[in-house]
């Protein structure tokens, strides 16, 4: 209950009781994505400080699981789709891409949770959640049908060679290149860099804008996320009940499948959490950014209100409270 009455949550409650209100957020245009950048900045310092004069080799099994996690969860999620909702092909493999990706602010959220109940983590679970951005696209575009076949070196949906290294590998070395070099993905990889350099000496200056105004700029921010994440529930409603229906039951499956790996790995409670919400989250910035020209066949108006409307709000009021008691009680804290 305390993770629930905590004030990101609240905030996050009251954006939707706006937004279901009719009213309009009073908050300018640009707003969201500027403390989305302060959100990336300061966890990644946060993370690469905590990573800073550590032994990085004993952290790499779990970073290239959590790479191989994201790159086999879009298998499950496609079949599911295929089989038990009965989405197209085409369809199904952007939505199963999304399911595979992860969410920034649903690791955020978790990343608060912790902080609120005194469970530490460790920083390497920042290079996890970069790592697991990208591979979901790859298995969507070739779910999709997208192949070595087809690897022509062409934009999708258009002539011309693409202007950039890579781009003989056509659709998938597009989405590859888009998902990588994403800002909010450089930006978190890079403020991870920075933390590491600087260390605990060099984040002191910087704690008065980073680490004390976090509770805050996070409340603001899930309060415009819960306002958005209604506006798309409304959208959402039009979805058929399998559909809605999967997008409450992917992030369990993730969330179960999150906890297995965390196990076999041997995380301590923080981590093992923060990995199990990972699981269980779904993209809606990186792969409808990716997808958007190397599958343009897809439709947009089916994987954004899911993953954005129906998944995220469930994770963040729900998901994590569950994921959290679910970890407790597997793993030793």
């Amino acid at each position: 209950m305390d993770v629930l009455l905590s004030a990101p949550i609240l905030f996050f409650a009251v954006g939707v009781a706006i937004a279901a209100a009719g009213a309009k957020l009073p908050i300018p245009d640009g707003f969201g994505k500027a403390v989305a950048a302060y959100l990336l900045v300061a966890i990644g310092l946060k993370g690469g400080v905590a990573l800073s004069g550590t032994d990085l080799q004993p952290i790499i099994p779990l970073l290239l699981t959590a790479g191989l996690l994201s790159l086999t969860m879009p298998l499950l999620a496609f079949g599911l789709l295929r089989r038990a909702v009965g989405v197209d092909r085409t369809n199904a493999a952007a939505i199963a891409a999304h399911y595979g990706s992860v969410s920034l602010v649903t690791f955020v959220t978790a990343v608060e949770v912790l902080r609120v109940e005194g469970i530490g983590f460790g920083g390497h679970m920042v290079a996890a959640l970069a790592i697991m951005e990208a591979p979901a696209i790859v298995s969507g575009l070739v779910l999709a049908g997208i192949g070595t076949a087809r690897l022509s070196g062409q934009v999708a949906g258009g002539a011309g060679t693409l202007p950039f290294p890579g781009a003989a590998l056509g659709p998938i070395g597009q989405a590859v290149r888009e998902a990588s070099l994403n800002g909010s993905v450089l930006l978190l990889a890079g403020s991870l860099v920075v933390g590491m350099v600087i260390g605990e000496e060099g984040m002191k200056p910087l704690s008065g804008l980073f680490v004390a105004p976090w509770n805050g700029v996070l409340s603001l921010f899930l309060l415009e996320m819960g306002y958005v994440a209604a506006a798309r529930l409304r959208e959402a409603m039009v979805l058929s009940p399998r559909l809605i229906a999967f997008g409450i039951v992917m992030p369990l499956v993730g969330a179960v499948i999150g906890l297995a790996t965390a196990l076999a790995l041997d995380l301590g409670l923080g981590d093992a959490m923060l990995l199990v919400t990972l699981a269980a989250s779904a993209s809606y910035i990186a792969v409808p950014a990716a997808l958007r020209h190397s599958l343009p066949d897809a439709d947009p108006g089916l994987s954004l209100p899911l993953s954005l409307g129906i998944t995220f709000p469930f994770n963040i009021l729900f998901g994590i409270p569950l994921y959290l008691a679910a970890t407790r009680a597997m793993v030793a804290g």
